[in-house]
């Protein structure tokens, strides 16, 4: 089982790269999905500031990424072919990040999927709110809440 949590970790980092270039100019790495959470990482150094810190805007990107990703997966395991942008975006700065920082997505429990799901097949469309957090190794250094759409495409 642990092959294959390695290997979709590895497709969504791979996926990320090629469809959202900058995941790789920040360092981005997804390290663990297991269907209910994600966790990305990414290191300090491509992502400091002038103050010797984490830029806000890497912190905030690391933090819509968990969110769209984990919604991303779940879509693509449903076999739901949609377009997913963020449409809303609110950040907690809590504290500095003086580190590599990782940020973990939970996803919302099976009735508020179901809802989402049923909206989107019935409507083509559904919005889904998800948190992340930002830890600085184990601090908790921000809080990222997203409004995330889901469009069905044509076929």
């Amino acid at each position: 089982m642990k092959n294959n949590k390695t290997n979709l970790n590895k497709v969504a980092e791979k996926y990320l790269y090629d469809h959202i270039p900058i995941t790789r100019h920040l360092g981005v790495s997804v390290t663990c999905y297991d269907g209910q959470s994600i966790n990305l990482s990414a290191p300090l150094s491509p992502n400091i500031n002038h103050q010797g810190t984490v830029f806000g805007g890497s912190l905030v990107t690391v933090a819509i990424l968990a969110g769209w990703t984990i919604l991303h997966l779940k879509l693509m395991s449903a076999n739901l072919n949609c377009r997913l942008v963020i449409q809303k975006s609110m950040m907690d700065f809590k504290k500095p990040v003086l580190s590599d920082f990782n940020t973990k997505c939970v996803f919302p429990d099976q009735d508020e999927w179901s809802k989402f799901i049923n909206t989107l097949t019935q409507k083509g469309k559904a919005r889904m709110n998800l948190v992340s957090e930002i830890y600085d190794g184990s601090n908790l250094a921000g809080k990222h809440t997203g409004t995330y759409v889901a469009v069905m495409n044509k076929e």
